[in-house]
């Protein structure tokens, strides 16, 4: 198992702030797309079904910010915009490949778990699941 400094999950230390801008629901997935190469927004945006202009924009700019991607205004007409990897971002990439190999494989393992929970559960909300816990 991974051994962490206590401080890290301490809400003031930088690394967290970090962790949670790199796995939160978009960011990952950005980065895959770009990948394959530079992209513009639109082509980001129709590879991410479910994404909102404004989350699509939130999350590049935070990883523009934090160095992961580099933003290119092309001067054509009208102006466009694409994002790529930067050198930085590429060292993300063996460690989200064998994080996304890891959902593959397991898959199976978390539905079934889930299906268990969820019979188990019997739709019960709130305190009620902290009894059915205490059963198992």
């Amino acid at each position: 198992m991974l051994e962490l400094e206590p401080l890290c999950f301490s809400s003031e230390c930088p690394s967290r702030a970090l962790f949670d801008q790199i796995a939160d629901k978009w960011s990952m997935m950005v980065l895959a797309v770009l990948d394959d190469g530079p992209q513009r927004f639109n082509a980001i945006r129709r590879r991410l079904q479910g994404v909102t202009q404004k989350a699509l924009t939130q999350c590049l700019r935070r990883l523009e910010r934090n160095g992961l991607i580099a933003r290119e205004v092309i001067s054509l007409s009208p102006v466009a915009v694409q994002y790529q990897v930067t050198p930085l971002g590429r060292t993300l990439r063996e460690p989200l490949q064998e994080l996304h190999k890891w959902t593959l494989v397991k898959l199976p393992a978390v539905t079934a778990a889930r299906e268990a929970f969820d019979s188990i559960d019997g739709g019960q909300k709130g305190a009620d699941r902290s009894l059915i816990q205490l059963r198992l």
